[in-house]
């Protein structure tokens, strides 16, 4: 990794964040570089961060609802901005209800149909309409990434979700061992099985698994580490 793009991810971390050390051990680990990073008390992005990360955890204690007071801190109006002028952002769980919140992606995320915290491994299809960047990398094949939420049931009303399809901004589905996206592999009943989608212009991605915890096999799959380096393409070439 060379010293322009050491430092160049940025790590957004709100009160009650508590994925970021994962966050930070993975990328040190697979791509040799220190996150740079974010105090959501913060109101300006550096100029040198070319991709940002929102983790996983209880931003504000998922007081009122899971990220919706996340999506008022001071930094997110930087966050913003960073989006719109076409930078790379990924929310991983709690990062994605925030980005949801935040209306840097469609939709919601509804409490488990179960109603309980849901921990297991999953297995991702990657969806074959789409044109983004993580779609063409990530295609013709599954991964296996744990979940661990308890607000993951993803919900847009159906103008919504013919926009998502048609403009191919589904990214991933839960699936069966065969790739195929059904009934017994929803997790958490969301809808049509969808665990992570992309803006329209490809650049923002959310997901309710945890890519992070599927860095190394020594976690039980290091599918996450191909995903963690398609958001490190993606930045570093803007």
């Amino acid at each position: 990794m060379t010293s322009s793009t050491q430092n160049a991810i940025g790590l957004v971390q709100f009160p009650g964040s508590n994925c970021d050390a994962d966050c930070i051990e993975a990328f040190k680990r697979l791509f040799q570089i220190d996150l740079h990073l974010i105090w959501h008390e913060e109101h300006e992005i550096p100029a040198h961060i070319q991709g940002l990360i929102l983790p996983g955890g209880f931003s504000y204690g998922d007081y009122l609802r899971s990220g919706a007071l996340a999506a008022f801190s001071p930094i997110m109006q930087s966050v913003k901005k960073f989006a719109e002028r076409g930078g790379a952002v990924l929310g991983i769980c709690n990062g994605f209800q925030v980005l949801c919140e935040a209306k840097l992606l469609p939709g919601t995320l509804l409490k488990n149909v179960q109603r309980k915290f849901v921990c297991e491994m999953t297995s991702l299809s990657v969806t074959s309409e789409g044109k983004s960047p993580w779609h063409k990398a990530l295609a013709g094949k599954s991964y296996r990434v744990p979940i661990a939420h308890g607000e993951g049931n993803y919900y847009i009303d159906q103008a919504g979700l013919k926009k998502l399809q048609s403009q191919g901004q589904i990214l991933f589905q839960y699936s069966d061992d065969k790739g195929q996206a059904s009934a017994t592999s929803n997790p958490n009943g969301t809808l049509l099985n969808i665990a992570g989608i992309v803006s329209e212009n490809g650049r923002v991605m959310g997901m309710m698994p945890h890519p992070e915890r599927a860095s190394s096999e020594l976690l039980g799959s290091d599918d996450g580490a191909a995903i963690l380096k398609v958001f490190m393409d993606t930045a570093l070439k803007a």
